[in-house]
């Protein structure tokens, strides 16, 4: 039998193949942490934000490429991981990206407190972005300016889906 924080880590992603971003949020605790190269968010309800926003780039420009596999490691009351890999149509640039994704949780009272993705920004940028990611994508100029927008970008979806 798995443990339930297995369960937990199965229900976000494959809430995620769905695009189902509400389901998502509710995997995280109200006061949950979420970072990778690109975000740092506090709450659900910027994580769940996050999520919605991608979804809905996903559903609005690129639906007929949209692909996630996972796999769920070891997971106990405290602690658990997951690899994951997107496939998608970056909607700023039209360009495709298969992503390569190591996940680490922290748990508190059966959801998710801390969530940390780990990928190559480098890589990331070379797919996304094509030329300018691929000279540039290894600097932190780039990784700021891409930091930037995304937040910026999150924040606009916030606002206007309250």
């Amino acid at each position: 039998m798995n443990h339930p924080n297995q369960e937990l880590l199965s229900a976000l992603y494959t809430a995620f193949q769905r695009l189902d971003a509400p389901a998502m949020a509710r995997c995280y605790a109200e006061d949950a942490e979420f970072q990778d190269p690109v975000f740092h968010l506090r709450g659900r309800r910027e994580i769940g934000g996050m999520w919605a926003m991608l979804c809905d780039a996903v559903r609005q420009k690129g639906r007929d490429v949209w692909a996630l596999e996972f796999s769920i490691g070891a997971a106990d009351d405290l602690r658990g991981s997951a690899h994951w890999e997107p496939r998608y149509r970056f909607s700023a640039t039209g360009r495709m990206v298969h992503n390569i994704i190591d996940a680490e949780f922290e748990f508190k009272d059966g959801l998710i407190q801390r969530h940390r993705d780990h990928f190559s920004f480098w890589r990331w940028s070379r797919q996304a972005l094509g030329p300018i990611g691929l000279v540039l994508g290894w600097t932190p100029v780039l990784a700021g300016k891409v930091k930037s927008q995304a937040q910026a970008n999150l924040q606009r979806y916030l606002a206007s889906h309250r």
